[in-house]
């Protein structure tokens, strides 16, 4: 049985006062079941691993460099986020492919030297608009599994997210059918290519404009795991419904 995953993604946003919003989410979900996890801005990363303290959400990076040190201004290592307190980090996500040019081969060189510093990769794919209009979802989707990921891969360590990119921020959403078409289809994917004991151990998020109002249709697709959420995370009182609704489904 796969354990439900509730990653949160603060993005560029988020000062030293905005960490008394993990304190909050602790308090609301002092016994979570399901897995938690935010990821705010580096600076903040060692500060968010005091203010959580014992309680079992972790925190994670937004992205690493796949070398372990090096003269790369302005990068940070798997390494360095392991060491800051960080367990997870998020890799490959649209912004990262679309502002800097991020290729699959990349989000796989990162993906492995996450997996070597000890970190759970979150592998984030999904099509743009002009994809999915033109019907290559699934090619796209598949493209970038195959690239994105490496040839070994350990499930306790790994976890994807599908978030197309034309939903991300923008109130608009697959409709539930499409969601489960493309998770049915990484799912199947992954078990095609990795065995089907790995295929079915790897937790499938989906990311894209989820909230408290629209998280339990979205969790009651088959093969969704959890969610990968921007904005309502960054208010323990919007992430909550959202942290509710997925332990709903996983009862």
């Amino acid at each position: 049985m796969r354990r439900k995953f509730a990653a949160g993604n603060w993005k560029m946003n988020g000062l030293e006062a905005d960490l008394e919003e993990l304190t909050q989410l602790c308090a609301l979900h002092p016994d979570p079941a399901v897995d938690l996890m935010i990821a705010p801005p580096a600076p903040l990363i060692s500060s968010a691993v005091v203010h959580v303290g014992v309680h079992p959400l972790a925190i994670g990076g937004q992205d690493c460099h796949p070398e372990i040190s090096g003269a790369h201004t302005g990068d940070i290592s798997a390494v360095m986020l392991k060491d800051a307190g960080a367990s997870h980090v998020i890799l490959g996500h649209s912004e990262r492919r679309a502002d800097h040019g991020e290729g699959d081969a990349l989000v796989r060189a990162k993906t492995q030297a996450a997996h070597r510093a000890g970190l759970t990769a979150i592998v984030c794919v999904g099509e743009t608009l002009a994809q999915r209009d033109s019907g290559e979802t699934l090619e796209v989707i598949g493209a970038q599994l195959q690239g994105s990921l490496p040839d070994l891969i350990n499930a306790a360590k790994t976890v994807l997210a599908y978030e197309p990119v034309w939903a991300i921020g923008t109130g608009k959403i697959p409709t539930l059918k499409e969601i489960g078409q493309v998770h049915s289809f990484m799912r199947n994917t992954l078990s095609t290519r990795f065995g089907e004991e790995t295929g079915d151990r790897l937790r499938l998020l989906y990311g894209g404009s989820v909230k408290p109002s629209n998280a339990a249709d979205i969790f009651a697709v088959a093969d969704v795991d959890g969610a990968l959420v921007g904005g309502a995370s960054l208010k323990a009182e919007d992430f909550t419904g959202i942290i509710s609704a997925l332990e709903e489904a996983a009862e």
